[in-house]
């Protein structure tokens, strides 16, 4: 990759989503009573993989605190929107891609009943060829790991492939 992109490590974001799962970690606020909390784990399980955030206020993705953070870090279409930036701003991106291109640390995002998407759960396990009965997630407001894509009911789905994190000027 490029010297301004850091490469995603797939395996600290991975045990990072099986670790945190079932509970949760007291550096970051537990959004799930206030909308969901599972864009703001897979923002943790990203940032775990990157250790990069970006502090740009509004459009950046970034987390201080729970008033002190961009709506990319907890909200699904705003994390969306982020990754897919085509900017080489700092911070993780990624790219919309078919379910054949998933790898363990990529997200995915479903649209229940609403018009939006409203979940963002975190790939774990990709089997192959990868299917919804052999992709398995971790996921916060509906807490679980090692989930089949399968067990969701869901209108729309999109998968979304991390390819790394743009460094930034200086690092």
């Amino acid at each position: 990759m490029g010297q301004n992109i850091a490469p995603y490590d797939r395996r600290a974001a991975v045990a990072y989503a099986h670790k945190w799962a079932f509970g949760r970690n007291p550096a970051f606020y537990d959004f799930s009573e206030i909308g969901g909390d599972c864009t703001n784990f897979a923002s943790q399980c990203l940032y775990a993989g990157t250790g990069i955030m970006n502090f740009t206020p509004e459009l950046g993705w970034f987390y201080r605190s729970p008033n002190d953070r961009t709506p990319s870090w907890t909200g699904v279409t705003f994390l969306y929107d982020f990754l897919t930036r085509g900017e080489s701003t700092p911070g993780p991106f990624a790219v919309e891609s078919p379910m054949g291109f998933l790898m363990p640390g990529d997200l995915i995002q479903l649209r229940f009943a609403d018009d939006v998407f409203g979940h963002t759960p975190v790939v774990v396990a990709v089997g192959n060829p990868p299917a919804p009965n052999n992709i398995l997630v971790a996921a916060h407001s509906y807490d679980a790991d090692n989930r089949p894509l399968s067990t969701y009911s869901y209108r729309e789905i999109r998968f979304l492939h991390v390819l790394g994190a743009w460094k930034g000027d200086g690092l």
